[in-house]
């Protein structure tokens, strides 16, 4: 139990390997609000090949209020599978239905946002870059 507690300070934060980062951070942006932290490029690493310059090495993005959501370039395709999905619990509803709504443009309902039997509203989307979202308002 003493191994345990000595890692009680860390946080899990998500972290995407994307084929367009900047593409797909600005999407996230304009469809949950919030702001790019930091990018940084390959390019700013010495030695960076010419063509891997501009590929963006880490970015940092704030989502949905305080949510850290990081992004990198891939160097190969991306596929993402129902393993991970990522879920953005809301106290307000017109907010969880306005972020269900643009993520779903260019992307596909899984379970459209309604009032469940348990009393919370969920619905999943599978967004135009292939990342699942469960949305709920509790």
């Amino acid at each position: 139990m003493e191994r345990l507690l000595n890692f009680m300070g860390a946080q899990i934060h998500s972290y995407l390997m994307s084929e367009d980062a900047r593409d797909q951070a600005d999407f996230y942006v304009e469809s949950l609000g919030g702001e790019i932290q930091s990018l940084t490029t390959f390019g700013e690493m010495p030695g960076t090949p010419e063509a891997m310059k501009d590929k963006v090495m880490h970015l940092a993005l704030t989502v949905a209020g305080t949510n850290t959501l990081m992004i990198s370039d891939s160097f190969a395709p991306v596929s993402y599978n129902r393993s991970i999905i990522l879920a953005l619990n809301y106290d307000d509803e017109s907010e969880a239905r306005t972020a269900y709504a643009n993520l779903s443009e260019g992307g596909e309902s899984k379970y459209p946002l309604a009032l469940q039997p348990w009393g919370a509203y969920y619905g999943e989307v599978v967004d135009k870059f292939g990342v699942t979202w469960m949305i709920t308002k509790q």
